[in-house]
């Protein structure tokens, strides 16, 4: 059977620079943070979970059906990968991040995040027996001390002070299960990317339709407020659409423990954006966090070359 057709054309440099991708998409990433903190009373959790994918169905239906029908016979065959990979990517991080939000700080949320790299190397290893050197070890090492110099605001008795609670342990699962999606992005079934994103969609969409109808259940939710709607609408087009897309592509081009790497930009970017859009103060420690995380990134490019 062929290879299927490329979504990325050669011609697009933009689509052959996966250190450009990655930015773009762990961007997008630190903007959902901010997201989730203009959310509060505008939508609820799950509405904002639910509703980003459904947001993500209509533009499909819209503008992408071409692509799915053409993969059709492919993504019949392999439902249940699609499946699994919606929810494990798309529906149970968010939904879990979200409630850990209930019970845990901010903090403890940003820090925990920086296990993904970790466990998606690791699980490289054990799937694809992708090799791991000492620059890469310390490259890891010197992007966490990035992402808690981030999470800590640049004191470290916040870092002291931290408790750990079933916030945190929600957070470990959900950081756990989207370094398992990262890695099983290479086991891709022989079709397009666009293609496999809009049934991962599709299974986001059902997967959190149970959460919706708990928190419904449960009088928790209502009617977004205008601001929700505005928040809604860009969480599904930007973190939900373009970044996972985009992150897809980089995975292709670099490997899911390269790309993994990656997603400890998410807080520098998010603690950036919020100086940008929320009028926080830009610190020292955001100068030196930065630092560390492209440092970090770049030792571990330089290890893997050798």
């Amino acid at each position: 059977m062929p290879p299927p057709a490329s979504d990325f054309p050669a011609s697009r440099p933009i689509f052959s620079n996966a250190y450009l991708l990655l930015a773009i998409t762990t961007l997008l990433w630190g903007g959902n943070a901010i997201a989730a903190r203009l959310a509060v009373g505008h939508i609820s959790p799950m509405v904002l979970t639910a509703g980003r994918w459904f947001v993500v169905l209509v533009i499909i239906a819209l503008f992408l059906r071409a692509p799915l029908r053409e993969a059709m016979p492919v993504l019949r065959r392999h439902w249940l990968f699609a499946l699994v990979m919606g929810m494990l990517g798309y529906t149970f991080f968010n939904a879990l991040m979200y409630v850990a939000g209930h019970y845990t700080s901010a903090v403890n949320i940003t820090l925990l995040q920086g296990s993904i790299p970790v466990s998606t190397m690791i699980g490289a290893y054990l799937v694809f027996g992708s090799r791991i050197t000492w620059l890469q070890i310390i490259g890891i090492l010197l992007t966490l001390v990035g992402v808690a110099v981030t999470a800590s605001g640049g004191d470290p008795a916040r870092l002291k002070a931290l408790a750990f609670n079933f916030g945190d342990l929600l957070m470990v699962i959900a950081s756990v299960l989207y370094a398992v999606y990262t890695v099983l992005l290479n086991k891709r079934p022989p079709m397009r990317a666009l293609a496999f994103y809009c049934g991962m969609a599709i299974a986001a969409a059902l997967a959190s339709m149970p959460f919706l109808i708990a928190e419904i259940l449960m009088d928790k939710s209502g009617l977004p407020t205008l601001r929700g709607w505005l928040i809604l609408a860009y969480v599904a087009i930007g973190p939900s659409l373009i970044s996972q897309i985009l992150f897809m592509r980089a995975v292709e081009l670099v490997g899911p423990a390269r790309a993994g790497l990656f997603t400890n930009l998410t807080p520098v970017f998010g603690a950036l954006l919020a100086v940008l859009i929320l009028g926080e103060h830009f610190g020292w420690h955001h100068a030196v966090s930065m630092a560390l995380v492209i440092g970090g990134i770049a030792i571990a490019e330089k290890g893997r070359s050798r």
